[in-house]
């Protein structure tokens, strides 16, 4: 194996290998090849790279240092089946599957970024959370150093952490945008629109810069304000699946900071 990865070849053609892909391509690394099982997406990314693509795994480059399958877990487990590679080094990006069901492989190992992406936006790994795995202290040196080259943030964590470390990003990332579509509903049932709260929303991500979420927690629920929260429900009797949302919520933020009156 070489000493250092240099010539790269990307399985899966979304959003996180776009990223990846060009970010590792400005520091200088090889993308050899893309590979998905869309011909249409295979050739987006290659010309934004300017290398070959397949949509045939029996077609794909064997000569290079590291192979990054990125594709959704549903897909993972087949693709990996049908590559056929042996001594190569495979990682795989999922924040939820395990490092070993690339162990068919004689090297393997996990190359997970902790981050949404979009394949239309350029994005800086610089502060972006880069969590690695691998099979043997050899691989992980090798993962780290290439890491390192696009991020200041290099975490070993294994599977298990990994798969925790997913699910408290549903809650931080999706969860949380999904209570911004929330929050737009009710606004637009008022006439009234969604960039009213978007200080409010940078003013909330900002604080977390110098609090833990548990000091940051303010509103009716965490200052156990119950005609707010009464009036509240009200405007939300429209949407009973929300007065649910908010009902729940305003309970688990009442338990967490130990106030136990009952909604």
């Amino acid at each position: 194996m070489n000493k250092q990865i240099n010539t790269i070849v990307f399985i899966g053609s979304g959003n996180v290998a776009t990223r990846l892909a060009v970010a590792l391509q400005e520091m200088k690394k090889s993308i050899l090849q893309v590979y998905s099982r869309s011909e249409k997406r295979a050739g987006i990314l290659a010309k934004k790279l300017g290398v070959g693509f397949t949509s045939n795994l029996s077609n794909v480059n064997r000569e290079a240092d590291l192979y990054i399958l990125s594709v959704s877990d549903n897909a993972l487990e087949e693709i990996v089946e049908k590559l056929d590679l042996d001594t190569q080094f495979i990682v795989h990006t999922s924040g939820t599957s395990s490092m070993d069901v690339l162990n068919k492989f004689d090297s393997f190992g996990v190359f997970y970024p902790l981050q949404t992406f979009s394949t239309e936006k350029n994005i800086s790994f610089k502060n972006i959370p880069l969590c690695i795995e691998a099979n043997s202290a050899e691989n992980l040196e090798l993962l780290q150093d290439l890491a390192a080259i696009i991020s200041e943030d290099v975490q070993q964590i294994n599977s298990e952490q990994r798969r925790a470390l997913h699910v408290a990003a549903v809650f931080a990332n999706n969860f949380t945008n999904y209570m911004y579509a929330v929050a737009e509903d009710i606004l637009q049932d008022n006439d009234l629109p969604f960039d009213l709260l978007k200080p409010l929303i940078e003013e909330t991500a900002e604080k977390l810069k110098a609090h833990i979420p548990h000091e940051a927690q303010t509103g009716p629920a965490r200052r156990n304000d119950q005609k707010t929260i009464e009036e509240h429900l009200k405007i939300l009797k429209a949407h009973p699946e929300y007065q649910k949302i908010y009902q729940l919520i305003s309970e688990q933020i009442k338990r967490k900071h130990h106030l136990n009156d009952k909604l």
